[in-house]
């Protein structure tokens, strides 16, 4: 939270609602406190956190920052020259427009950028030459810049495409389990934990905090650990059993390694109390445990599941 309040994004979210408390604090001033209220125009800075365009563009400008600053220098170097071969030529009937070896800056920004506002031009026979090849000119030096940003947008949409058409998604399933005391995690490292091939530690709540599980972590009591594994793919599809043991099934009060069921079923998840369990061999079940199985034969009590 603090390190929200010191951010740009909390600056900027703080100045676009704090006028609008202000009369309550200083009621003389309300007329003069609502002019602050024009300060809302600062989320303005937060919209490219909003749309996937502006990330974009935003991604183009500094892949192809050094062409563009390549190509405005040339611009700037093209303006200088033409400012100065522009005196040259119309100082000497024009003293008064083009008084020194920069005055014709304007007129060259205003040409080079084919603004053309026409308060300051040649009269001279030379200088109207020069003004159609630095036209000319100009209309070249802005299509650079604009090919190099759309050669720039071609490349990244591009990219795109070809990460979207080139690669496999997976979707990634993720089960939050908390560490409670007695569980076989509890004081243990991260590195030290033997979790199955393809089932990863994602994050570890602890408390408000989100901790990043690296190898020297130590799980805690209390910490919640959210577990990510890859989606299961199969074009047929698997079909799961929800079995609820009531109070005179004779799985309660056995242990997982002890029943019968390795040829026929396999557990895939227990819950208990609105909480998932890990099937371990050596958690006994209870009465009003829910088990997701995946199971060859028919079970009474079982209702399927397709995923």
């Amino acid at each position: 939270m603090r390190h929200y309040v010191t951010s740009f994004s909390g600056v900027i979210d703080l100045l676009s609602f704090f006028p609008y408390f202000l009369p309550i604090f200083f009621p003389t001033g309300v007329v003069a406190f609502r002019m602050f209220r024009i300060v809302r125009i600062f989320r303005l800075f937060r919209i490219n956190a909003y749309y996937d365009a502006l990330n974009v563009i935003g991604d183009v400008i500094r892949s192809k920052r050094d062409q563009i600053l390549s190509s405005v220098f040339i611009i700037l170097v093209l303006m200088i020259s033409s400012s100065l071969i522009m005196y040259s030529l119309e100082n000497a009937v024009q003293p008064d427009v083009f008084r020194n070896a920069f005055s014709g800056f304007w007129w060259a920004v205003s040409t080079l950028l084919t603004v053309g506002y026409g308060d300051i031009y040649p009269i001279t026979i030379p200088g109207r030459i020069f003004g159609i090849i630095i036209t000319f000119l100009g209309v070249g030096m802005v299509a650079i810049p604009t090919g190099i940003l759309s050669a720039g947008f071609v490349e990244q949409y591009t990219r795109l495409k070809s990460f979207k058409d080139y690669s496999l998604e997976t979707d990634i399933r993720f089960v939050r389990l908390e560490v409670e005391e007695g569980h076989p995690w509890l004081s243990q490292r991260v590195m030290d934990l033997q979790l199955p091939p393809g089932l990863l530690i994602a994050v570890i709540q602890r408390g408000e905090d989100v901790v990043v599980p690296r190898g020297d972590i130590t799980i805690r009591k209390g910490d919640r650990i959210v577990l990510g594994a890859e989606g299961y793919q199969d074009e047929v599809g698997i079909r799961l059993k929800e079995l609820i043991l009531k109070e005179r099934h004779r799985w309660v009060g056995q242990k997982i390694k002890d029943l019968d069921i390795s040829r026929q079923t396999l557990i895939v998840m227990v819950r208990r109390d609105g909480k998932l369990l890990i099937p371990s061999g050596d958690l006994k079940l209870e009465a009003n445990d829910m088990i997701l199985l995946y199971t060859k034969k028919v079970l009474r009590d079982a209702v399927e599941v397709e995923v």
